[in-house]
């Protein structure tokens, strides 16, 4: 397919998927949250209530609000209704079970229950290729700290490792038997070399034909364009496609704290422009080598996906090259994924999916990293105000 610029101002386009009465509720949510200050209090407040256990409250107030907009539903099934919408306009959805993982093995064991059923439900339907997985929610956390500082683990920790990467192994092999993706998310720096390892040992099973494991590369930190490199490098030299999503990063203020608590440099870029300068050398690097790299473009970034968009045109790149996805989240950024479907790409909607009750930490997690993105909030209201005067809705 021939590729085209998308126009990242077209908001008909944009929210074409959306009736006025969806317009109105998503732009008086975000004009709310538009206000930093009141979204770090109700950030604060939420969590608060999580850890005192008392949900009712949020429920009520997320459901018909941040919940609607950013969560597919409380369950795949229910899910259904969004994901065949967006497929309508193009739009693939990435399945993410939105409830986070805790430590025990029979939490363990029910988030690797859910992925496998995520798995079965995205091969039955056309929509859904790409399964999203966070193996901190099927691995101890203290087992990743000790092995990121290459400290012994105890003969039950070992034991215990050892079934978490026989679990993992497992739904990675049914992925592959089902022709479904399977993306690993990224973690914070000071556990994420054994899950770099042990994606990149995924990779070598069951990527030699095409990607099917994706590891996840935050260019905010200094060190992963490099990573990223020398990582492609080596799977090439051993046979197999290394495939990555390709995002910023979540975790700049932990990371902040963390360095200045431990004594050591924070690992974060110096500026949003140093981030920006490799995410962008990350995405070219991928596109120089398409054959042989598989890439994510997951990012609410307009430049960056300007960038892409042309370099895939001039470089004579099919738009719907499988090796090539441009993702956001569902709810965020509209105006760049349904302008690169229209223009052909291949685009998807991360959609998160949950019983409310269990997916408010996620929210407020989400909530935290979308507002500490510079502009963005703006960003989505200003679009927001410019389609309700073409439709001419009143603005609240």
């Amino acid at each position: 397919m021939k590729t085209q610029a998308p126009d990242f101002e077209n908001t008909r386009k944009a929210f074409a998927y959306k009736h006025n009465w969806e317009l109105i509720r998503d732009y008086s949510v975000f004009r709310l949250m538009n206000f930093s200050t009141l979204v770090n209090v109700g950030v604060k407040t939420a969590s608060a209530m999580v850890d005192w256990g008392v949900l009712g409250p949020l429920v009520l107030g997320m459901k018909p609000t941040v919940y609607s907009i950013f969560c597919g539903g409380p369950s795949l099934e229910k899910s259904i209704p969004k994901i065949e919408l967006l497929k309508r306009y193009g739009v693939d959805s990435v399945l993410d079970y939105g409830v986070e993982g805790k430590e025990s093995e029979e939490d363990f064991e029910r988030t690797a229950k859910e992925i496998h059923k995520a798995i079965d439900f995205a091969a039955e339907h056309d929509a859904t290729k790409i399964v999203c997985s966070k193996f901190t929610g099927l691995i101890p956390f203290g087992i990743l700290e000790k092995l990121h500082d290459e400290k012994p683990l105890s003969k039950e920790e070992s034991g215990r490792y050892m079934s978490c990467v026989e679990r993992i192994n497992a739904i990675c092999e049914h992925a592959a038997s089902k022709d479904i993706a399977l993306f690993v998310d990224a973690e914070e720096s000071w556990i994420q070399k054994p899950l770099d390892d042990l994606t990149f040992s995924l990779m070598k099973l069951y990527n030699k034909e095409k990607p099917i494991v994706y590891n996840t590369i935050q260019l905010y930190l200094r060190s992963r364009l490099g990573y990223f490199k020398s990582a492609q490098q080596e799977a090439e030299k051993q046979g197999f496609i290394y495939a990555a999503k390709l995002v910023r990063g979540a975790y700049m203020e932990k990371e902040a704290s963390r360095a200045k608590k431990k004594g050591y440099e924070n690992p974060i870029q110096s500026s949003k422009a140093a981030t920006d300068t490799d995410y962008n050398a990350a995405v070219e690097y991928a596109l120089q080598n398409i054959d042989k790299v598989a890439i994510c473009v997951a990012t609410h970034n307009e430049e960056s996906c300007r960038l892409a968009a042309k370099s895939m045109s001039d470089r004579g790149i099919d738009a719907a090259h499988p090796h090539v996805v441009f993702s956001q989240l569902l709810g965020m950024s509209d105006n760049l994924t349904f302008n690169l479907a229209e223009a052909g790409y291949q685009t998807a909607k991360y959609m998160p999916y949950g019983p409310v009750r269990d997916v408010i930490p996620y929210l407020v997690r989400r909530a935290q990293e979308n507002t500490s993105v510079a502009g963005q909030m703006g960003r989505e209201l200003q679009l927001l105000t410019t389609e309700m005067k073409r439709r001419k809705l009143p603005a609240l």
